[in-house]
């Protein structure tokens, strides 16, 4: 069965323009901004970002007016530092907050530990968890899946560089852990290729467990320039370890594609390639990742 629209959604993450991590880059652009350009691209979803109104009339009424919704937003877990009651607590106005503007499924990850926001720290030196710190991670996951399914929703874990669940070594060991009735991924092609891995080899083994797709590619030589020089995930960011679909050389996109296709994916696609945007222009992109999409699946 060949994707359709409807049962597979497009859209874009803020992140291509202002980074969340790093809010001075792409510092200058507004929200209005950027949401009239993810419609004006072609995409009828997005993610939450830095700059969205905190207030859900106002961020309701904005997308509205674009013909956009929210699909998912990023919540960071806290189980390797934190009681977990602290995570939970968090977790239930998010889910709440997500749930009204329209989303189903959220996508969190670890972050007690991580040093993905640290421009001083090298990516590939990043945090190495220990069997208990896995075990405390899959309890907690566990039990918000569970709220998250009361309430019509799915968790979507997003392993991440800098997190210490990075490469298929540690998301299998998260997995085995966590109950696949609660607990999905969020399919990230370029997380899985930084990290070293083979994006098409991560969705093949873990294809029925997504619940949300984010798709970037990487540039290779970006990639060899960061190891060698051991830069961390930001300085990484800024000298365009990330692009869309249709710009990078290291992800088999006609693979990506025949899995979702073959698993008949149903939720969302969202172009997710934080760059500088001084240097690549997110409308450009947006636009060029749109394209490329609609010339590979159809949609």
């Amino acid at each position: 069965m060949a994707m359709t629209r409807g049962t597979v959604r497009l859209g874009c993450a803020p992140i291509n323009w202002t980074n969340d991590d790093l809010p001075e880059l792409g510092g200058e652009l507004t929200f209005e901004q950027c949401v009239s350009e993810m419609a004006l691209a072609g995409f009828e979803g997005s993610e939450v970002g830095c700059k969205y109104p905190k207030d859900k009339a106002t961020l309701k009424k904005a997308l509205d007016l674009r013909g956009l919704v929210i699909c998912n937003q990023w919540f960071s877990t806290l189980f390797t530092t934190e009681p977990e009651e602290v995570t939970l607590e968090a977790f239930k106005k998010h889910l709440d907050f997500t749930f009204d503007l329209g989303a189903r499924v959220v996508g969190c990850a670890e972050c007690g530990v991580t040093i993905h926001g640290d421009e001083s720290l090298p990516i590939f030196e990043g945090p190495k968890l220990t069997d208990e710190q896995f075990d405390k991670i899959a309890a907690g996951l566990n039990k918000m899946g569970a709220m998250a399914k009361e309430k019509g929703m799915k968790v979507a874990y997003h392993y991440h560089m800098g997190t210490g669940i990075e490469t298929l070594e540690d998301l299998d060991k998260l997995m085995e852990r966590t109950d696949p009735e609660l607990v999905g991924i969020t399919f990230d092609t370029g997380h899985a290729t930084f990290a070293g891995e083979d994006a098409v080899a991560v969705l093949d083994k873990y294809k029925n467990r997504v619940n949300h797709v984010h798709v970037k590619d990487v540039r290779s030589e970006v990639l060899k320039k960061t190891k060698e020089n051991n830069w961390s995930f930001l300085t990484a960011v800024k000298n365009g370890i990330y692009t869309v679909p249709g710009d990078g050389d290291m992800v088999n996109w006609d693979k990506v594609f025949d899995i979702l296709n073959e698993i008949d994916y149903r939720g969302w696609i969202v172009v997710e390639a934080e760059q500088d945007p001084a240097k690549a222009d997110p409308l450009e992109y947006a636009i060029k990742a749109r394209k490329f999409i609609k010339e590979k699946t159809g949609i």
